[in-house]
């Protein structure tokens, strides 16, 4: 696509340069890219950065046009918009060709389940026959092919989304799966985007206040997915359901269309019976925890919606293979050792009273606390451990540019005040290792916090990082 091309139906005047790509970050920008800059997003624990500060940047790396919000002159064509973000999508999706018109797209939005709930519906999809493309937090599949995610974002920018879904339509693919996080909705990563079915799986209102500001914002960030979608899944357990429902929909879990009976917890998974307006059958989940039941039941429902038949989404429900870094279970004898992407006091709570539930001994726990995150965050991880684990390593969590020693001081007094049992121990590496030492037969010892993440971040460095590499490198040092 030519420069002139992608701009026409802007109104700008421009060369019939042939352009190579499109990005909002000056350091990705090549010879034949055009450059987005984009206001930074205001937080409280930090400036937002401004991406018209670094238009001279982009401009040495050889971008061939500019868009932006501010009234400049350049030596090279410069759409004036009102708003980047939204433009930045727009022209993401011209560039790609609209892609998202050759799939049919399932959208996962919720506080938690988006990740699992986001994998079993790619796993029903294709077990099903129906060729599919998943984009989420813990990775991306096209078909069968598995790639790391990308970036740190549940939800990338508006370029690699669309980039993505050209990719799976070019390879014939028919559908694509994404998880859709209320940042992603906020922040116009999204935008241009219609959904088959949108899933709403969960909402917690205390989560992501540091962007939104309010649980109200928070939550009509994410109902925008319903918005956008021809038929909404919605659990039965979601606020504002009634203002949901103005639309074509499907209810789960309790008292819904779709719920599930008689959930058992065994060591392997979960069995339980499934009810539907499609019939009925017996159900088992190769996941730990009771809670994942309803992200099933929203998997199952999206894909009966679909039209794939009963008997096929139970048979995809029992080879699920599961999701890295979700009760990701290491090891299983003499002690478990299991990785969770817990990292809120709520998801932790959940996950600390799954595990116990099927722990003999003792409850071990590694966690810690992101820095440039909601300060709230702390004191709920930091009460939640010290009340429902018998030992916690409170340790590092991508700290940033915050000083380590100020999150594990406001981990330390919450669990104090709490009378919980804990160590500090900075380093990541060194608290699983200790943990590890530490356990004893029957003890569960739960890594959380970090999950699938590709990265620790420290200051302005993000290091390497595979915490099942590291927890197998600790239960070595134990001769196991």
């Amino acid at each position: 696509m030519t420069l002139k091309e992608l701009f026409a139906p802007f109104g700008l005047e421009a060369p019939p340069q042939a352009v190579r790509g499109i990005t909002l970050d000056s350091r990705r920008v090549a010879p034949g890219f055009v450059f987005v800059a984009v206001p930074g997003v205001p937080l409280p624990h930090r400036q937002p950065l401004d991406g018209h500060a670094f238009i001279p940047e982009a401009l040495a790396r050889g971008a061939i046009a500019v868009v932006g919000e501010r009234p400049l002159s350049l030596p090279v064509p410069y759409l004036r918009v009102e708003d980047a973000r939204l433009v930045l999508a727009l022209l993401a999706r011209r560039f790609y060709g609209e892609p998202d018109t050759a799939l049919t797209l399932l959208g996962v939005t919720g506080s938690k389940g988006k990740s699992t709930t986001a994998s079993l519906l790619h796993h029903l999809l294709q077990a099903g026959g129906v060729g599919a493309a998943l984009l989420s937090t813990v990775g991306l599949r096209l078909g069968d092919e598995k790639r790391p995610p990308v970036g740190h974002f549940t939800t990338p920018e508006a370029p690699e989304v669309y980039a993505f879904l050209r990719e799976a339509a070019d390879r014939g693919l028919k559908a694509a799966v994404l998880e859709v996080s209320s940042h992603a909705l906020a922040l116009k990563r999204v935008e241009g985007l219609s959904y088959r079915v949108g899933l709403f799986v969960s909402f917690y209102p205390d989560d992501h206040l540091d962007l939104h500001g309010t649980a109200e914002n928070y939550f009509r960030a994410k109902a925008l997915l319903v918005e956008r979608s021809e038929v909404a899944v919605l659990h039965t357990a979601l606020p504002h359901l009634e203002e949901l429902k103005n639309r074509p929909h499907l209810l789960v879990g309790p008292g819904g269309e779709v719920r599930a009976e008689g959930v058992r917890e065994e060591e392997r998974g979960l069995r339980f019976r499934l009810q539907s307006p499609w019939g009925e059958g017996e159900a088992f989940l190769p996941l730990l925890g009771a809670y994942n039941a309803d992200n099933a039941l929203m998997a199952a429902g999206a894909a009966l919606l679909l039209g794939l038949p009963l008997e096929g989404v139970l048979g995809g429900l029992a080879t699920f293979p599961g999701v890295p870094g979700r009760m990701e279970v290491v090891r299983a004898h003499p002690f478990r050792v299991v990785i969770d992407f817990a990292h809120t006091g709520k998801s932790l709570e959940e996950a600390l009273k799954t595990l116990r539930r099927t722990t003999r001994g003792r409850l071990l726990l590694v966690v810690g606390a992101a820095g440039e995150r909601d300060q709230r965050r702390r004191e709920d991880i930091g009460r939640v451990a010290a009340r429902l684990a018998d030992l916690t390593f409170f340790t590092e969590e991508d700290h940033r540019t915050e000083p380590l020693e100020e999150i594990l001081r406001a981990l330390a007094e919450a669990a104090r005040r709490e009378g919980g049992r804990f160590r500090l121990v900075p380093d990541r590496r060194e608290a699983i290792l200790q943990a590890v030492l530490e356990a004893r037969e029957g003890d569960t010892v739960l890594l959380a916090g970090k999950g699938h993440e590709s990265t620790l971040e420290r200051g302005l460095e993000a290091l390497p990082w595979n915490e099942r590499e590291v927890a197998e490198e600790a239960l070595r040092a134990r001769g196991l």
